[in-house]
């Protein structure tokens, strides 16, 4: 906490709200300039310990959303986002709309309740992704939408600390410096939480974009929240695929570092002919997916911001983009060229094949994909769909990996271990004769057991085949009888 640092009357009391309340006002405007221009300036009505007192109030959601509102007009020169338009969006709407009208106050009590015994103190200097926590809770029992609204947001603890263990390697840590991270679907940024941790908040920049007005006030809140303040001006909201906004001149901005966990499929149709443009040429350059006959909302949107992705990596940059899994074994259509590309000028430096329901609200199966030009000719293939603990939520069934699964995972990759029904590690001809094919299952050596067996056992063996065959046999028999009496009984009637 900045005020402790900056007073010792506030670091010795013993709750440091109330040492704030009872300052002047006077005072408080002075301790708050003291604090540089990256610190939100709250007043005393302001503190979570001060909602905490009024939460049993009628209309305690109303009280509850005045109270970010309020918060975000006093700070909108320091924590706005700038919309591609150009347009700046404030730090907070009334998040308790979208919640169910009858669950409101239930709702901002839950938020208050769950914040009150935490130390926020504590997460600057633990790393913590903030919401990554509290999804799941706000997805299952709150959310208005069967997880719809709050959903988009969410990437899995264990997607997202993979990713960032993988792209920054332990070994690396602590030397990198002055990198770029870049989402262009970030929603509430938990990707870029975990390798911004893992290179060093200071030691690089955060830039994103995503369509979502939530999500993009979602991640403001986890840079405040994890000292990344100075990337604020970087959150865009807007239009990744129309508009995208990070350039540098006319070009797209290349980026060291890229995650991203996009939307699988959804319906472009309306904008379709739009991006496949002659201005969109060189950056979808594998094409846009055509409108189907039917099911429109299927349409693979993915294969728009991976390729948005391959265009925007630095030469030499790493990236992890999770897809669904069906991607890695493409055998058409614009997946297929997505993948020759990434042969054909060795960018690949693996695949992790997630388990099934990994993920909170969608039972497809996923993959990560990690790119890097700098990688040499071996890809890491692995396939972690056997592993995890199935645990049953509410009526779906969840898929949770251990801390020892995940840092298996992570060994064999940044290893570059070949390890039996785990990971396999291949060159690119390899790939090139599996028709491309980036399922590690595919690459598994085939195994057929042997056993020494007498003559006597052979015999049994063959004779209880036959037996079975026998029954069989006769139980097709009956039941060719019955059928055929069962078609004489039919009779003609009008």
């Amino acid at each position: 906490m900045k005020q402790k640092k900056i007073d010792d009357n506030i670091a010795t009391a013993e709750k440091w709200e109330d040492a704030l309340s009872a300052m002047s006002e006077g005072d408080l405007e002075m301790l708050q300039l003291q604090m540089g221009a990256d610190t939100a300036r709250l007043k005393p009505h302001h503190f979570i310990s001060y909602l905490f007192s009024k939460q049993n109030e009628s209309d305690f959601a109303q009280l509850f959303d005045d109270t970010l509102m309020d918060i975000a007009i006093n700070n909108n020169d320091v924590f706005a986002v700038m919309t591609d338009s150009g347009e700046k969006v404030q730090l907070f709407t009334r998040i308790s709309e979208n919640v169910t009208v009858s669950k409101r106050d239930q709702f901002c009590k839950a938020i208050i309740n769950k914040l009150i015994e935490f130390s926020f103190e504590r997460i600057f200097t633990q790393k913590f992704d903030f919401y990554a926590t509290i999804f799941e809770y706000l997805v299952k029992d709150y959310n208005s939408n069967s997880g719809g609204k709050y959903a988009e947001y969410y990437t899995p603890h264990a997607v997202a600390r993979i990713m960032a263990d993988i792209l920054v390697p332990e070994v690396e840590r602590g030397e990198i410096r002055n990198v770029s991270c870049y989402d262009p679907s970030a929603g509430s940024g938990t990707l870029l939480m975990n390798v911004a941790h893992a290179i060093g908040e200071s030691r690089c920049s955060i830039y994103t974009q995503d369509i979502s007005k939530k999500s993009s006030n979602l991640l403001r809140l986890n840079l405040i929240l994890n000292n990344l303040v100075h990337s604020i001006p970087n959150v865009i909201e807007g239009d990744t695929l129309r508009h995208p906004h990070h350039k540098d001149g006319q070009d797209l901005k290349k980026f060291d570092y890229i995650v991203s966990n996009p939307p699988f499929k959804l319906d472009f149709s309306d904008i379709r002919d739009e991006l496949d443009s002659k201005v969109n040429k060189n950056r979808f350059f594998a094409g846009v997916p055509t409108v189907p006959k039917k099911d429109k909302d299927k349409m693979k949107i993915y294969t728009l911001f991976l390729q948005h992705i391959l265009t925007s990596l630095k030469s030499g940059g790493k990236a992890a983009v999770v897809v669904p899994t069906g991607f890695i074994t493409a055998k058409s259509g614009v997946d297929k060229k997505i993948l020759s590309k990434l042969v054909k000028d060795k960018m690949l430096s693996g695949v992790v094949s997630m388990p099934a329901n990994i993920f909170a609200t969608t039972g497809t199966n996923v993959s990560i994909l990690f790119l890097d030009s700098t990688q040499s000719d071996k890809v890491v293939l692995v396939d972690a769909s056997k592993l995890g603990i199935k645990v049953k939520d509410g009526k779906n069934q969840k898929t949770l990996l251990t801390e020892n699964e995940e840092k298996l995972i992570v060994e064999a990759f940044n290893e570059k271990k070949a390890i039996e029904d785990l990971s396999v590690v291949v060159n690119y001809d390899r790939i090139k004769e599996m028709n491309l094919s980036l399922s590690a299952g595919q690459y598994f050596d085939v195994k057929i057991e042997y056993s020494d067996i007498s003559q006597e056992e052979f015999d049994k063996v063959v004779h209880n085949f036959e037996s079975n065959l026998d029954d069989l046999f006769k139980e097709s028999s009956e039941f060719e009888i019955e059928i055929k009496k069962q078609l004489k009984s039919l009779k003609y009637d009008f």
